[in-house]
């Protein structure tokens, strides 16, 4: 591999930058510091967020909001959020607000119940990235425009819908959608069409794919590549971030870079034909312009006064992870769910627990609910237990079927035409993907299911469309599939769903899921422990930049204990990648625990 210098993916940059990846490989850092950067060279540059959990203001120190706010030290640069709740309530008004005083009070509140599910919040939250895009106005006052985008399958959801809406908007002929009147959408067409043309232009947008030297972040790198090709994208760049190349002779830092050395070796056919360049593993967590500065510029962090000279400090007292599976075993079935940011190892933790389950002879469904996950080869072949991926495209089409052969079966040539349009809308995928959801979900009665969910903003859209359609179910039970009246108090009870909050022992993954823990107590839904996953705090290493990265993990590893958990397990880093049932084994340590018959 023969990267170019850091700072080379903004000698020539686009007007708009899009970050996008595998969550936790650094897209925000990335394109905080990259945003800085060109500020510094006297450019107006907007950073816009996109990503439901957006952590913008901690890794740049600075509240945000809706609308452009100045970053202090950064004179050119302004940063906003879009907020998907406000965004929608703001969709809800505008289309709703027409009506009030004019119909009557019960067809306005219907109108805003139709309005009230996770395909509003996602039409909502788009309009205002479609706006930026595709509105010239919006952003006349910057030269560039940064987009920090979610992890990747919720990113290439939100990429792919300019073109989905667009085709809606021009075969739709009935007026209606899921969204309620066509003419409130055909109002952001322009929008939605000049959105399709700027990202589908090499010369306006560029699209820098972040990964981290991991087999998985690779391939998903990889795969997002093509799916990106496949809209049209074809402007692309890599940016493998995190390398890391030991400095001393010590057998974790050297298994460390094998590892990065092997995963790279593995794709080198793809790194090879995109234009590539390598960040260096930084000792310390990067919040605030001071050390987002030092990013793009490769510039040293004093690793000496970063490690210090004493013992490492204490850690309060946490689980193993083996303990957790002995508890969570008890019942003998249920749900185990694991929640948190992108790139905590929550898909890894998901695997690992499921086959502890298979081996204590328990029947397992493993699955997700992530659009870019696949579990499958985590595990690395099939054990002995069910291993699935709740596919949105295969549900879609499932989901078609069904309706088509029920509602769709006693209609006319006519109505079924009309039907069919109106399943046609992006919303459809939303909802095929819920139900989806409750039928896995269901399983949870006759043995395990363990549900690896995807990254914090994507799962909470998914739970609130739990709520709505609970809502929706306590007016139409009848119609409606047991799976799904039974999804939300399933979801709400400790003894059936067990949710394990996965961070790693960093200021942002905490801070997340801390955030996550409330919106999930606000839907009456007790999260079961915290894992703190691949902590090098107890790491036997005399290489100095692990030694650093240990150090600066107590102070995260000791708040989730003392502030925001009642049962907390830490698992260490592993030499050896967690691929495999073996591999994953050494997550659990197997050999203290007895086999339950």
């Amino acid at each position: 591999m023969n990267p170019h210098r850091t700072i080379d993916f903004l000698e020539q940059p686009t007007r708009y930058l899009f970050f996008t990846g595998k969550g936790g490989v650094g897209k925000t850092s990335l394109a905080c510091a990259s945003a800085i950067a060109l500020a510094d060279q006297g450019l107006k540059v907007l950073l816009v967020s996109t990503d439901p959990a957006s952590n913008l203001d901690e890794v740049l120190s600075q509240k945000l909001g809706p609308a452009p706010v100045q970053i202090p030290g950064v004179p050119g640069l302004k940063a906003l959020n879009i907020n998907p709740e406000a965004a929608a309530q703001a969709y809800r008004d505008r289309m709703v607000g027409p009506y009030r005083g004019v119909l009557p009070e019960a067809v306005v509140r219907s109108m805003e119940e139709q309005l009230s599910g996770a395909c509003t919040v996602e039409i909502a939250a788009f309009d205002e990235f479609a706006a930026l895009l595709g509105n010239p106005s919006a952003t006349a006052d910057y030269d560039h425009v940064i987009f920090d985008t979610a992890p990747t399958g919720h990113t290439l959801r939100l990429l792919a819908l300019p073109g989905a809406w667009t085709g809606f908007l021009n075969t739709n002929s009935t007026g209606t959608s899921c969204l309620g009147p066509v003419s409130g959408l055909q109002k952001q067409r322009s929008f939605y069409e000049k959105s399709l043309a700027a990202l589908s232009d090499g010369g306006q947008t560029t699209v820098l794919l972040v990964t981290r030297p991991q087999k998985q972040a690779l391939s998903e790198a990889k795969r997002t590549s093509n799916e990106l090709a496949a809209l049209g994208m074809l402007n692309q760049r890599l940016i493998v971030n995190g390398v890391f190349h030991s400095t001393v002779q010590d057998d974790l830092g050297a298994a460390l870079e094998q590892r990065g050395s092997r995963a790279l070796e593995e794709k080198a056919e793809f790194v090879r034909n995109i234009p590539c360049t390598e960040i260096p593993l930084r000792p310390n967590n990067l919040l605030g312009v001071a050390s987002l500065r030092e990013l793009i510029g490769n510039t040293s962090s004093g690793l000496e006064s970063s490690v210090g000279t004493g013992a490492a400090p204490e850690v309060s007292a946490t689980s193993s992870l083996a303990e957790l599976v002995s508890e969570m075993a008890r019942p003998g079935h249920g749900v185990i769910m694991t929640m948190g940011k992108g790139g905590v190892g929550k898909t890894t933790l998901a695997a690992a627990i499921a086959a502890e389950l298979a081996r204590r002879r328990y029947p397992v469904h493993l699955s997700t609910t992530d659009p870019a996950a696949h579990v499958l080869p985590t595990v690395g072949g099939v054990p002995g237990f069910e291993v699935s991926r709740i596919d949105p495209r295969k549900e879609t089409q499932a989901y078609f079927k069904h309706v088509m052969s029920t509602a769709g079966k006693g209609l006319d040539a006519k109505g079924r035409a009309v039907l069919e349009e109106d399943l046609r809308s992006p919303c459809t995928e939303e909802i095929a993907v819920f139900r989806a959801f409750a039928r896995v979900v269901a399983q949870g009665e006759k043995g395990f299911v363990v549900l690896d969910t995807a990254p914090t903003g994507h799962t909470l859209l998914l739970l609130d469309a739990t709520e709505a359609y609970h809502r929706e179910v306590s007016r139409k039970s009848s119609d409606m599939p047991e799976e799904v009246v039974n999804l939300l108090p399933r979801l709400r009870d400790p003894n059936f769903t067990r949710i394990l909050l996965v961070t790693l022992p960093e200021a942002t993954p905490v801070h997340e899921a801390a955030a996550l823990q409330e919106d999930l107590r606000r839907a009456k839904i007790e999260p079961f422990a915290w894992v703190i996953n691949q902590s090098l705090v107890k790491a036997d290493t005399s290489e100095p930049l692990l030694k650093a990265r240990g150090f600066g993990e107590v102070r995260f590893i000791n708040e989730v204990i003392e502030k925001f958990s009642n049962r907390t397990a830490l698992v260490p880093w592993l030499a050896e990648e967690p691929v495999g049932v073996r591999n994953l084994q050494q997550l659990i340590q197997p050999s203290r625990i007895p086999v339950e018959t």
